[in-house]
């Protein structure tokens, strides 16, 4: 599909009389996902029509934060805008050129929730960054206020350790070859830039892309974030009840080492693998086998040789 109109990038502010956080609000930054798009449409016309006012803080909406895929209707213009985010003195690509608008508008606020959807059906769940720590991969200070927020989103379904096990298999992959720097920075998106510049950050993934429900999922998020920052005169969220809370951290990518390679059976994110189970076969017939009991995330059956092809979780009882 062609794109005939001019592309252009488009940000909202609305901010309170009293001072408070500083919130941004994106959607679409995968071009066919429109739940956030909608939601924040949505709470758009509250603010406009006086039905919702901030009171306090600020907070920006960026309904469509990649045009070009927007307007395709698919995921990406010319490539994931939510890998290797990083402003780029001479910008290659039109993924370039909106991290450039992208990082400086992330940089001028405190706090992000990124709305996202999946293709398969699934339950919504939150991505989180790390625990607070001063190492090189992902230095974080905001550990308490994050997952506070994390639980106030409407869902039940926690995961985190995305970039640190990420980049654990670059290393593996990669080791001492001068791409290695390179290709860790693949592993930043939105939120993990955030956390660069010294805010917090969620994606919520709202559900499956034309689930009806998905839409509202994003909007009560957007409606629970609003209140338990204060930005708006609302009763505070109630945080999910700790009885329903599954909590998973990720702990081990699996890599393809063969463009033959394949799984055992069609995985989903969130199935559960015994220890021991089969998952898959190598091209020469060896059995991939679960070391540990755990949860298969993110199973990619057309991954090719030498890239990620699914990762294991563990139950997080720390959460």
């Amino acid at each position: 599909m062609t794109v005939s109109a001019p592309l252009q990038f488009r940000s909202i502010h609305y901010a309170g009389l009293a001072a408070g956080p500083r919130l941004i609000v994106t959607g679409a930054v995968h071009g066919n996902e429109t739940a956030g798009t909608q939601a924040i449409l949505r709470i758009m016309a509250e603010l406009d029509s006086g039905a919702l006012t901030i009171a306090a803080g600020s907070v920006t909406f960026v309904p469509v934060t990649n045009p070009l895929a927007y307007a395709r209707g698919e995921r990406a213009g010319e490539r994931n805008l939510n890998r290797n985010l990083f402003p780029k003195a001479q910008p290659e690509d039109f993924e370039d050129r909106v991290a450039n608008w992208l990082c400086p508008l992330l940089a001028a606020h405190d706090v992000l929730l990124d709305l996202h959807s999946f293709n398969a059906p699934g339950e919504p769940f939150v991505m989180m960054g790390p625990r607070d720590n001063d190492g090189p991969l992902e230095p974080f200070r905001h550990e308490q206020e994050e997952r506070a927020l994390a639980r106030v989103l409407g869902v039940r379904r926690f995961v985190d350790g995305w970039l640190r096990t990420y980049g654990a298999g670059v290393e593996r992959r990669l080791r001492n070859d001068s791409q290695l720097e390179t290709v860790l920075r693949y592993g930043v998106g939105t939120t993990e830039y955030m956390r660069t510049t010294g805010g917090y950050a969620l994606t919520l993934e709202c559900g499956q892309h034309a689930d009806p429900q998905a839409p509202e999922v994003a909007y009560r998020a957007i409606r629970n974030t609003l209140a338990h920052l204060r930005l708006v005169e609302a009763p505070p969220p109630q945080p999910v009840p700790a009885d329903a809370v599954e909590a998973l951290s990720m702990v081990e990518v699996f890599d393809k080492l063969h463009d033959d390679d394949a799984f055992t059976r069609p995985w989903s994110s969130f199935d559960r693998v015994a220890a021991g189970a089969e998952i898959g076969r190598r091209a020469d017939g060896t059995a991939v086998l679960a070391p540990f009991e755990a949860v298969i995330l993110f199973p990619d059956t057309a991954a090719r040789a030498n890239a990620e092809w699914y990762y294991l979780a563990r139950a997080n009882p720390g959460f």
